[in-house]
């Protein structure tokens, strides 16, 4: 404290001084000695390039969710090292850098094991099937890929929806049939390439209609006739995906998932097949 009673301001360390050292939390031992399969984060937003058969390629926004497993003997991991791993390879992901991802976050996290998941629309131009006018429409499409050490394993997700007529509600109804809006999911894995729109394609042959962003009159008669003439089941709806995905020659394992959402009940269908 000075003479007039003020208090004076600590003097600034001398030039050359060290800077104390900040402690490293998640590097301490942890006593209860059980490892962690996946910790990381999760719900991260970032721009991403994704390959289109049309066009080359299509830019679009993925949610993102990096992890490694965690020994141990370590109290935590280092969540700062998942965004730069990321940020390593651009602002912007391409598909082709996924591999040196996993890489990169084994390298920087000092992990055994490492994953990513990347979930993203995936935008078409489709055509009205009368008219022929065309709109964008979205679709939800998701890779998973995981690394341990060099191997790497990589699947591919897409949603699609379809319509559904009851094939029991047209043969016992004197008019009409009950329809409704079916999602489904196909997950697989292949040798080569398989693309989005591939997926897309084979899931809106299987239902009794396509889906369409923009319809006109003579369009919505067109699907609403289509529908009506090709009723189908849920069962059914899983199988035809099936049957398609067998017959490709790239896939190695698939997994087929169909949710009708009911119009006249209070629940929904669900179906699901998997290859064996």
């Amino acid at each position: 404290m000075s003479k007039s009673g003020l208090i004076e301001p600590p003097s600034p360390p001398a030039e050359g001084a060290s800077k104390s050292k900040l402690q490293d939390r998640q590097s301490e031992r942890d006593h209860r000695q059980l490892r962690i399969d996946k910790v990381g984060v999760r719900n991260l937003r970032f721009p991403i390039q994704v390959r289109d058969k049309a066009h080359s390629i299509q830019n679009t926004v993925a949610t993102i969710g990096m992890f490694v497993d965690l020994p141990e003997e370590f109290k935590g991991t280092h969540m700062s090292r998942f965004i730069e791993a990321l940020n390593a390879h651009g602002d912007v992901i391409h598909v082709e850098n996924i591999s040196d991802i996993l890489v990169s976050m084994q390298e920087r996290l000092h992990a055994r094991t490492s994953h990513i998941e990347i979930e993203f629309p995936f935008f078409r131009v489709k055509a009205a099937p009368a008219t022929g006018k065309e709109a964008v429409m979205d679709y939800l499409a998701r890779f998973d890929a995981a690394a341990c050490g060099k191997e790497t394993d990589f699947m591919l997700t897409v949603k699609a929806n379809v319509t559904t007529l009851c094939p029991c509600s047209k043969a016992i109804s004197r008019h009409g049939a009950h329809n409704q809006r079916g999602e489904v999911t196909v997950q697989l894995r292949s040798l080569g390439v398989v693309w989005i729109e591939e997926v897309i394609d084979l899931i809106e042959a299987s239902g009794s209609s396509e889906l369409y962003a923009l319809l006109k009159r003579e369009d919505e008669k067109a699907v609403t006739e289509r529908a009506y003439e090709n009723p189908v089941f849920v069962e059914d709806l899983v199988r035809n995906v099936a049957l398609k995905l067998k017959a490709h020659p790239e896939i190695t394992w698939w997994k087929v998932e169909a949710e009708n959402q009911e119009s006249i009940h209070n629940h929904n269908a669900y179906a699901c097949i998997e290859m064996s």
